[in-house]
């Protein structure tokens, strides 16, 4: 069982960087691949990135590849998504996701889930 906890949304302007943190429970954290999704009124929830269990690889939609860094620090049960350049058309709530699979795309191959963050980019 893994306990998932956002934070680090909120608003800001165009072109401005913000960094959400997860931050989860149990000892076992090193071994489940992080997601963040992200779901905007309306729009269904969709994958941003992901990142393997040891943190040497990572995955990115093509609409954040360049813009947002995915990080985890294993000793300290966090995964990180660096958010620069940010537009309207990131606004969302952003979630972190564990699968004790390997990585995937889709939210249905996450097992846990956290309860969101609001982020909210204003033109």
């Amino acid at each position: 069982q893994v306990q998932l906890v956002e934070s680090g949304g909120g608003l800001v302007q165009a072109g401005d960087s913000l960094r959400l943190s997860c931050a989860a429970s149990g000892r076992t954290f090193s071994s489940y691949v992080m997601g963040w999704f992200r779901q905007a009124p309306g729009k269904e929830r969709e994958f941003v990135a992901a990142i393997s269990w040891g943190g040497g690889t990572t995955y990115y939609a093509d609409s954040v590849k360049g813009r947002f860094t995915i990080s985890r620090d294993n000793a300290k049960n966090t995964v990180y998504l660096q958010m620069n350049s940010l537009n309207p058309e990131d606004t969302a709530v952003y979630y972190c996701a564990a699968t004790s699979r390997v990585w995937s795309d889709r939210s249905s191959e996450y097992d846990y889930w956290g309860q969101g963050t609001q982020v909210t980019v204003s033109s």
